[in-house]
């Protein structure tokens, strides 16, 4: 049988009604709880971490090639730019909007503006850099400019002089 229990935790706003289930495990959540609570207090509430996409950097043959998780972020809130040799991606993703009457559960999403920035190897060509958004990944491939590709040098050898 399902009650209503009424939990305030530090820096709630409002109590908020949980309704829970009697737990098998609920005595060994209550032995670990306060140890969690000092592992996270140096990090503060997790509904305020701010959200930092996943990058992946790769060279191919043809060139560099960055990719990153950007889940929930509007192509509108993302900005590419080069100066120099420095490739910096800024965005951010924006929090729901709360609507008055609504109860959370579970606040694990993070939200915010976020910077990286990468140092372009010596060879890549900043002015034909491609940037895609698709499924929530942003792929940037910055080519590798004609003139750094590798190219096979062809060995001469001396002919031997006759004596």
């Amino acid at each position: 049988m399902s009650s209503v229990t009424v939990r305030r935790e530090a820096g709630g706003k409002h109590p908020a009604p949980v309704i829970s289930t009697p737990d098998v495990f609920s005595p060994i959540r209550d032995l670990i709880e306060p140890f969690k609570r000092l592992a996270l207090a140096p990090f503060g509430d997790f509904r305020f971490v701010s959200f930092v996409p996943a990058f992946e950097v790769k060279e191919t043959k043809e060139g560099y090639l960055f990719t990153a998780d950007v889940p929930g972020v509007e192509q509108a809130n993302l900005e590419i730019s080069v100066t120099g040799n420095r490739l910096t991606v800024s965005g951010k993703r924006e929090e729901a909007k709360e609507e008055s009457g609504e109860t959370y559960y579970a606040c694990e999403r993070s939200y915010g503006s976020f910077t990286r920035s990468f140092t372009l190897p010596e060879g890549g060509d900043p002015e034909h850099i491609h940037a895609d958004l698709k499924a929530g990944v942003l792929t940037i491939s910055v080519p590798k400019s004609p003139t750094t590709k590798t190219k096979k040098v062809e060995i001469k050898a001396e002919k031997a002089a006759k004596a």
